[in-house]
């Protein structure tokens, strides 16, 4: 019993000790990982994460790797954005013109796991992504010539980003944005980047004071062309504006010279622009001209076709009426004219149904028809001086023989014997004694051969 009292008085102060002991290990042990790290926790059999969005916490007893069975490795890494910087990194273009540069990385740790598998602690990470960073760019630049590097910066670092990214992946690393290629400059002995820039510089001048000198030669034209307005508002195209304009433009030199032949050539450029449109607004007047003369020639066309068309209606309604009293005064001649004609229809018509009548009538007719001929026989005998020898036994019956002459059979016997005597030799030659000839004798358009009698008195008989 006293051996175990005596064992509690021993064993109560060490419990004690070792409890204040294990309470002052916990809180000296004790590790929060911040907000921008994450702590690789090796175990004997396992590996842990600790640290913000951590499944495992933020918490951690980190016991020396010396305690058995409760000792730990910790590997320690950045889960924040950090960079690396290439200071003076010497490189190489295409054609193997040397030049230095600067190089700014952005990296993160993507994957701690995979992170802390590969390195220990973080200097030697950055160690090995310098080297990363390093081959990208010694790679890419040699692949370009030094005037485009020094152009498109921008351009090359994506190229290094690119270059890099999938081996950053097997570092369980990933690029925050893309690599900026910093400055560009010449190594030691070398004036290479420094020529360019001179050139750039020296082309950049040229280009800046080549628009000033043509910036103040507008500046300048302009001045003059107001100027020269102004004095033509002022002065009307008075001579004396010319002389001082002239004179002044004499003093000024080469320059001023070149600037009022360029006003001039403006002046020129203006004056033909005038012209143009004062030649538009003449061809336009004379267009309008025209068309106004179309229509007033077509209203006057049309003006007198409907005069004519009036004048026409009228003169074809005159006519009309004319028709009218013509065809109303013919009808009242021919009414006239039918008349008589009616009239003696009618007689005729009596006449032909009165047999004794129409014997009276022939014999009046005959007797009438009887002393007209033999009044013209008379006359012809006398004017003929024809000498009657009667052959009869009466007188009367001579004189009737004699009077056949006067008729057309008496005639046509006269010609028949004329004709057959000369026919005859001895006839030809009595009737060309007595003058008498063949002559042609043309009878209703054809020629006939007969012949003519002289008509001398003196051979009658």
């Amino acid at each position: 019993m006293g051996f175990i009292i005596a064992l509690l008085k021993f064993a109560v102060p060490f419990f004690v000790v070792l409890a204040i002991l294990v309470l002052f290990a916990a809180v000296f042990y004790r590790r929060v990982v911040p907000t921008n790290m994450v702590h690789i926790v090796q175990y004997k059999r396992k590996t842990i994460s600790f640290g913000t969005n951590q499944g495992s916490g933020n918490v951690y007893y980190q016991w020396p790797s010396w305690i058995p069975y409760f000792g730990v490795t910790v590997i320690k890494l950045p889960v924040s954005n950090f960079d690396l910087s290439l200071k003076g990194y010497e490189a190489y273009d295409r054609d193997r013109v040397p030049f230095m540069v600067d190089v700014t990385a952005f990296f993160r740790i993507i994957n701690t796991d995979i992170a802390a598998q590969r390195v220990e602690n973080t200097a030697e990470l950055e160690n090995q992504l310098m080297q990363i960073v390093q081959g990208a760019v010694r790679k890419v630049l040699a692949s370009d010539v030094i005037d485009q590097i020094m152009l498109e910066r921008a351009k090359f670092g994506e190229q290094f980003t690119n270059e890099v990214r999938e081996q950053l992946e097997e570092w369980g690393v990933g690029s925050v944005k893309s690599m900026e290629l910093m400055d560009i400059r010449d190594t030691h002995g070398s004036h290479v980047i420094v020529n360019i820039m001179a050139k750039k510089t020296s082309h950049i001048e040229m280009e800046s004071r080549s628009t000033v000198a043509a910036n103040m030669k507008s500046a300048e034209t302009a001045e003059i062309e107001a100027k020269q307005a102004v004095d033509v508002r002022r002065q009307e195209a008075e001579q004396i504006v010319g002389q001082r304009t002239a004179a002044k433009e004499q003093a000024v030199g080469i320059a001023q010279q070149q600037s009022q032949q360029e006003v001039l050539v403006q002046q020129k450029e203006t004056r033909e622009r005038d012209m143009a449109v004062k030649r538009v607004e003449q061809v336009r007047q004379a267009e309008i001209t025209k068309d106004q003369q179309v229509v007033a020639a077509e209203q006057d066309k049309q003006t007198r076709v409907i005069k004519a068309d009036g004048m026409l209606t009228e003169k074809q309604r005159e006519a009309e009426g004319i028709r009218f009293l013509g065809n109303a005064k013919a009808d009242a001649e021919k009414a006239m004219q039918l008349a008589p004609v009616q009239a003696q229809i009618e007689l005729a018509k009596e006449i032909g149904s009165n047999a004794g009548y129409q014997q009276y009538l022939a014999m009046i007719e005959g007797i009438k028809a009887y002393i007209v001929v033999g009044g013209e026989q008379a006359k012809a005998l006398q004017v003929a001086q024809i000498k009657v020898i009667a052959n009869t036994a009466k007188p009367v019956d001579g004189v009737r023989s004699v009077m056949d002459l006067f008729s057309s059979t008496g005639g046509t016997d006269l010609g028949a014997m004329v004709e057959a005597f000369a026919q005859m030799p001895l006839g030809k030659v009595v009737l060309g004694k007595l003058g008498v000839h063949d002559e042609p004798v043309i009878v209703e358009g054809e020629t006939e051969t007969t012949s003519v009698e002289s008509a001398d008195p003196s051979s009658k008989s």
